[in-house]
């Protein structure tokens, strides 16, 4: 756990380095879209929000995380290693068939509570941990990382009547509001706005922050941690490509590799911190 919010942010650095050359080192993955969730997940991890052990994956007590855009699951697996779930030597296997990380989430894989990757499947499986949770009597939280493309289907809004039902204030969801899709800009394909009124149409508590700013997020996150009856989704703002100058905020980059010009000056970018303290 990190409490110091200079530290925090030096993760954030760590993270996008580790994304970055992992996935072009086999030539395939959604880099743009892992360096958007980059401060969601490690305020999960760093930040005291999320209950595990290190080392041990297996951990009974352990809060369940799913990160239900699957394409940008790989963006926690240097997390996972850093954690000690598995060797760091895995992720300079990412993708091979002689290594055990997949390009897309997958449950075989340490740490990973659900294969994810057809969108919106996920909340239907994190109503079922918070429901047994409940029924069980434990105190464990499921949290999911959400894309703009999952409120598309209809079986998020499914999940979301039933959490709100069964009044499962063990969960929390956290949309990744890049505000784009793998087609363009969702403004400009079919709005969501105003996202936050529908969410707390369907009886959840809402908040909206800044998805890049570790003081909101931890804010918002911890105020999640207290039951009140009615389940939580963060709608965390962020920019697509986070960290890499030519990847913000262009669709295109959703799941593009850079040529080998395009490496370097991303390698040049990522070597600053974009994160402001």
């Amino acid at each position: 756990m990190i409490s110091n919010k200079k530290n925090l942010i030096d993760k954030s650095k760590w993270l996008r380095k580790e994304i970055f050359e992992m996935v072009i080192g086999v030539n395939q993955g959604h880099i743009a879209s892992a360096l958007s969730q980059c401060e969601i997940v490690i305020s999960l991890f760093y930040g005291s929000i999320l209950n595990y052990k290190e080392n041990e994956p297996d951990f009974k007590d352990r809060d369940k995380l799913i990160i239900s855009k699957g394409h940008s699951a790989m963006g926690i697996y240097p997390i996972l290693s850093d954690i000690g779930y598995f060797s760091k030597d895995e992720l300079k296997k990412f993708g091979t068939p002689e290594g055990i990380l997949r390009i897309y989430g997958d449950k075989s894989i340490p740490g990973i509570d659900s294969t994810s990757g057809s969108l919106a499947q996920a909340p239907g499986i994190a109503c079922g941990f918070g429901y047994i949770a409940k029924l069980e009597n434990k105190n464990t939280k499921s949290f999911i990382v959400l894309s703009d493309g999952e409120h598309y289907e209809g079986s998020l809004w499914e999940s979301a009547m039933f959490a709100s039902h069964h009044k499962l204030d063990n969960l929390i969801f956290i949309v990744d509001r890049n505000k784009q899709i793998i087609l363009g800009k969702d403004d400009d394909l079919l709005s969501l706005e105003p996202l936050d009124e529908k969410w707390k149409s369907f009886g959840w508590n809402c908040h909206v922050v800044n998805g890049h700013s570790y003081d909101e997020l931890l804010s918002a996150l911890n105020t999640s941690l207290i039951g009140n009856g009615k389940p939580t989704v963060i709608i965390a703002n962020t920019t697509k490509g986070k960290g890499v100058s030519y990847m913000e905020d262009v669709t295109r980059w959703h799941n593009t590799m850079p040529n080998k010009e395009e490496i370097e000056i991303a390698r040049k970018d990522l070597e600053k911190n974009c994160i402001e303290i």
